[in-house]
């Protein structure tokens, strides 16, 4: 029984405490798509060389395989937003965790390069739609004094996603005879295994995905206002504010109708000014070459002198740093801004990259690959490593938390999914590139990144404004120029 109010009598509200204890666990929920974007993405790392190997791939094939998922990301993310306006952000995560199964086992099974590339990129699809649906699904139902660090659950689903892959590479290469090309104690080739794994996670997703409630904004969108308020009761706790919420879900959704791309336009070269910094934000965070360190990691390491299993190891401790340093980012993130965290993240990464370039330039080239001696060894993997701090602590996260809450509530799904299929468009150009650039010398490569962390600084303090403590109800302020505090 409720009040004309909406607030429930006769039965126990749920306490605040109560309430973010509830709001962690379905944002965690929701991250679990963002676990599977890791893995998926980084399961390949290991398997590089004995792709190679097996499909006798040149460099350029070989760049063609491993980003030919983040072209499906892409697409995935694309429609995604519009998916989820219509059917919902938990029918979005269902499909997702369907296709994540079929990629796996696909790509087990693959007989030639170019079918493991066609299940490569429905893979793709599956990581583009969750990389949309889990940061707009934590930010709709988070409150938003959490909303920071929930929000950031989405980055360490990822990062533990890429450590649980690079741990389970190396773990299935090392008990088969002859490593990722070897054979695998339950028979096959061990790099099929490693595509294989992805089927487990996949499918814990897809039944946890049918357990949580529906996006309270997305209810009232639907005009299913009661739903709407039970969910909003449990990870708030405070009845008494339900239907004012309610009201003010209804106030910035405007109208009922679909969104339409059209409603991005604007007067800045075609699109909303908020539109373009959540593009650009998408597209710094893929051009400071963070996805090379993952994809590449293990062969990179090989080509400056560590054997095939310290290469691995090497990667997965790069991988535990990122881990680390994202709970950095969980701890500050709504204490301190998103801006301020973005600015240190870039002017970091800028000096780290630089000190990589510099180390990799100056290597002596042996048999057309760089070593690097007692002293430029140490050095280049400690800046790899703080480099990985830097981003693990400030872009990884903070990025993902601004897309899903940046947004108005009428434009959220739809807007973020143009920017996230930015940025997969944007991994997909660094990604492919790196064979290229690498073959100019690493230095170059690194170069390059450093340059473009050193823009991204530029961008954040001129044009990206502050988010930290605005209700969703009030992004449509941001669209205000030169918005800052």
């Amino acid at each position: 029984m409720t009040t004309e109010g909406g607030e429930a009598v006769g039965r126990p509200q749920a306490e605040p405490s109560h309430s973010a204890a509830i709001a962690a666990l379905l944002a965690g929920a929701a991250a679990l798509g963002g676990f599977l974007f890791g893995y998926d993405t980084s399961v390949i790392n290991g398997t590089v060389e004995a792709l190679k190997a097996q499909f006798h791939l040149n460099s350029f094939v070989v760049g063609l395989v491993v980003s030919s998922a983040l072209l499906g990301c892409a697409v995935g993310a694309w429609f995604a937003g519009p998916l989820a306006d219509r059917f919902g952000r938990v029918r979005v995560m269902q499909a997702a965790a369907l296709l994540f199964v079929v990629s796996a086992l696909g790509s087990a099974l693959a007989f030639n390069a170019w079918d493991l590339t066609f299940w490569r990129v429905v893979g793709g699809l599956a990581i583009g739609a969750a990389s949309v649906i889990a940061p707009a699904y934590i930010a709709e139902i988070a409150p938003a004094d959490l909303r920071g660090r929930l929000g950031s659950l989405q980055q360490m689903a990822i990062v533990l996603g890429i450590f649980a892959a690079l741990v389970v590479d190396y773990v299935i290469a090392r008990v088969s005879t002859g490593g990722a090309a070897g054979q695998f104690p339950w028979g096959g080739t061990a790099w099929r295994w490693m595509f294989a794994s992805a089927v487990v996670p996949a499918v814990i997703y897809g039944v946890i995905a049918s357990t949580i409630p529906e996006s309270p904004r997305y209810l009232v969108k639907k005009r299913k206002l009661d739903q709407a308020r039970q969910v909003l009761l449990k990870v708030t706790g405070r009845g008494g504010d339900v239907d004012l919420k309610i009201r003010d879900i209804v106030r910035s959704l405007t109208t009922e109708r679909q969104v339409r791309l059209s409603d991005l336009r604007g007067p800045r070269l075609g699109l909303r000014p908020i539109v373009w910094v959540g593009i650009l934000l998408s597209v710094f965070q893929q051009f400071v070459g963070i996805n090379v360190i993952f994809y590449y990691s293990s062969t990179l390491w090989q080509s400056v002198g560590f054997s095939e299993d310290d290469a691995m190891i090497t990667s997965v401790i790069t991988s535990v740093t990122n881990v680390v340093t994202t709970l950095i980012a969980i701890a500050l993130v709504d204490r301190i801004g998103r801006r301020k965290l973005l600015l240190v993240g870039a002017a970091g990464m800028a000096v780290t990259l630089g000190t990589m370039t510099v180390c990799f330039a100056t290597a002596p080239v042996v048999g057309g690959e760089p070593h690097l001696g007692e002293v430029a060894g140490p050095v280049a993997l400690i800046a790899a490593n703080l480099y990985v701090l830097f981003f693990g602590a400030t872009w990884g996260p903070v990025v993902w938390v601004m897309l899903g809450e940046m947004f108005t509530n009428f434009l959220r799904a739809s807007a973020l999914a143009v920017a996230a299929a930015a940025q997969w468009i944007a991994n997909w150009l660094i990604t492919v590139s790196f064979p290229g650039m690498a073959s100019l010398g690493l230095g170059f490569a690194y170069g390059f990144y450093a340059l473009c962390a050193a823009i991204a600084f530029v961008f954040v303090l001129r044009d990206v404004p502050e988010t930290r403590g605005r209700e969703l109800e009030d992004m449509d302020q941001l669209e205000t120029p030169r918005v800052r505090a």
